[in-house]
């Protein structure tokens, strides 16, 4: 382990290593984390008819809804209006994820524990409605509450007030890349000693009237309005677009030695993290996915690891055609021979795309899979694209065998980033 250590940090324990203690996720498929991962270890599908507003004149007319959210399960009722859905979202998998970590903040390390939960998007929803409002009914009523209620650090301002934690409080805003950039950006603060543990991850909750015509209109979304659970279909050649998604993905990061001095169960270390740009377009990424291949180099070089020592990649693949052939290619440059033989799904085939928020979604599913040794499917995968010839584990869970698997986030503007997750042993 020392080589490894002084590979990745340029002198043996000059960082501090880096364990994930909590998960918590939210998403179509549910609102615990355990139910999530057994429903995408069964290959089910979250993704369903919009039913929150009338879609009779849009194109899309389908998304990965959270249903049944109550969010007095999780927030003092007079404390909920001040909060857009993407917050609560946030608090809902910030308490699974706490929970499941056993940390306690205290007078004694509040302030050496952080928050860093961002968002693509913020309080859609309350945009919306307080526009109309103020349409309708004059500025004199919009709510006092407007502004706090959309402002994207507000879900890692929300975190800080409920759980104490006084250190940083941060949210990147990185599109689709938001998560895992909140994630490998809090991993730094805690390698480098500046925090004992860190809160992050995302969060989106943009299934609204505009969020939907608005990407119509980008022509990005699949209309497969009739069929919702076969509309998400990565790399296969049958996908008309991406499907929406919301929800939220937080983790938990501890410095590893508090962590196990406490009696922390680690379930895993986070030991690798690479960004990039691709300096190209603002959509549309370069077919040779060479700054999604830099972002993966980087991540791997960071753990310390050769290619070949990953075993599973939760791919950004959101099924569309240019992303999922970049990423592809992204993969074989990063990987060389190895791409052939790594498990590579996207979990966004029964998820929908959680824009902001699916970082923290995946890096959280990459952990579990990481636990279990199990690699999620890519349902729907039935004609793969010409350019899509890897093992996208299609339909049915694969067993897997490695200490190691890897998380790629890739966003509008062509940012980048990627998470390297080792299993951990003492």
């Amino acid at each position: 382990m020392k080589d490894r250590e002084a590979g990745r940090n340029g002198a043996a324990g000059s960082l501090h290593r880096v364990a994930v203690t909590g998960v918590g996720l939210v998403c179509g498929l549910g609102r615990e984390r355990e139910d999530i991962w057994r429903r995408l270890l069964n290959g089910e599908s979250g993704i369903r008819k919009i039913t929150s507003f009338n879609t009779d004149q849009f194109a899309t007319r389908i998304a990965g809804t959270v249903e049944d959210f109550n969010p007095e399960d999780y927030i003092d009722k007079k404390d909920i209006k001040k909060m857009g859905r993407f917050i609560q979202f946030a608090l809902a998998a910030t308490q699974q994820a706490m929970e499941q970590s056993g940390l306690k903040i205290s007078a004694e390390n509040a302030e050496r524990v952080g928050v860093n939960v961002g968002s693509g998007i913020g309080g859609f929803e309350v945009i919306e409605r307080e526009y109309s409002t103020l349409l309708q009914r004059g500025p004199s009523r919009i709510s006092p509450f407007f502004i706090a209620a959309t402002l994207i650090n507000l879900a890692s301002g929300q975190i800080s007030i409920r759980t104490g934690a006084k250190g940083p409080n941060l949210a990147s805003v990185t599109a689709c890349a938001t998560s895992a950039h909140c994630i490998g950006d809090s991993f730094r603060l805690i390698q480098m000693g500046k925090v004992q543990a860190m809160i992050c991850g995302g969060s989106e909750a943009c299934v609204t009237p505009l969020g939907v015509a608005g990407f119509n209109a980008m022509k990005a979304l699949s209309t497969r309005n009739d069929d919702p659970a076969h509309a998400s279909r990565p790399w296969d050649r049958g996908r008309d677009g991406f499907v929406m998604g919301e929800g939220a993905g937080v983790v938990v990061l501890e410095e590893l030695d508090s962590a196990v001095q406490r009696g922390a169960n680690i379930l895993a270390e986070l030991a690798g993290y690479g960004c990039s740009s691709d300096a190209s377009h603002i959509t549309t990424p370069p077919e040779t996915g060479e700054g999604a291949a830099r972002s993966m180099r980087d991540a791997m070089q960071d753990a310390g690891i050769a290619p070949a020592e990953v075993g599973y990649v939760n791919a950004h693949a959101t099924s569309t055609r240019l992303g999922d052939c970049s990423e592809t290619q992204a993969l074989e440059h990063a990987f060389g021979e190895h791409a052939a033989r790594v498990a590579v799904s996207s979990t966004k085939s029964m998820t929908g795309h959680l824009l902001g928020g699916a970082g923290g979604l995946e890096a959280g599913i990459s952990v579990l899979a990481l636990r279990d040794q199990m690699a999620p499917p890519t349902t729907n995968l039935e004609q793969p694209d010409q350019c899509c010839r890897l093992d996208y584990v299609p339909h049915v869970a694969k067993p897997i065998h490695t200490d190691w698997v890897l998380s790629n986030s890739f966003g509008f503007g062509g940012t980048n980033a990627s998470l390297v997750f080792r299993r951990y042993k003492t």
